[in-house]
């Protein structure tokens, strides 16, 4: 079985999030836990992520939001190269916050896996075009959603239909699983951010 790795950003993510309702209902999800997610150490967040990737015993998947996708492309090699896709949405920008400069700069190397950033055009955390450079830096394909907020409870981001067909599309690339990925049998919370707008792969 594909494990998913689900890794919340500063603050951690609540009630009604995507990420929350993803972790509570997908085979397979794995939440990381932080020790701190107020005042983040890039150390201790790096550790526990790459603790949760080691201990799966077969393909991994990352679903990574906010400050989790930073935290992400910090992770040494012996936990990427287990990493078969990752999906990143809203991606902090560290430099703009004082307590999340333990992570800056993001890295600006290619990753080793296949990676979709999912960025907003009114995101605060975070310039689009920011997102898109992260996006050539690493490699990702880039979808670019219309005033979506930071993509998360506060925008109107519960269960994510479309989040959930990333996903999947990362899953089938592992080979592993028969099973696809189910709607959760929920509704989301709040309304939902206006339609797709792009979807690209930006090469570096």
């Amino acid at each position: 079985m594909v494990s998913i790795i689900i890794i919340p950003g500063w603050r951690d993510s609540g009630p009604g999030h995507w990420q929350s309702l993803w972790a509570q209902t997908l085979p397979g999800a794995i939440r990381v836990q932080q020790d701190d997610w107020v005042c983040p150490s890039r150390s201790a967040w790096v550790a526990a992520i790459t603790q949760a990737i080691l201990a799966c015993s077969g393909p991994v998947v990352i679903a990574a939001h906010s400050l989790g996708c930073i935290a992400t492309t910090h992770l040494p090699a012996q936990a990427a190269a287990l990493i078969q896709g990752a999906l990143l949405v809203a991606p902090a920008d560290p430099e703009r916050r004082s307590v999340l400069a333990d992570f800056a700069p993001a890295p600006c190397q290619r990753l080793p896996y296949r990676s979709i950033i999912v960025a907003s055009s009114n995101d605060p955390y975070c310039p689009v075009r920011l997102a898109g450079a992260y996006a050539r830096a690493w490699g990702s394909e880039f979808v670019r959603l219309q005033q979506a907020g930071h993509i998360n409870i506060d925008a109107g981001f519960g269960a994510w239909p479309l989040g959930l067909a990333l996903l999947q599309s990362l899953v089938d690339e592992t080979g592993f699983g028969p099973e696809r990925i189910e709607k959760p049998q929920f509704e989301p919370s709040g309304s939902q951010a206006k339609p797709l707008l792009t979807t690209r792969r930006l090469l570096a």
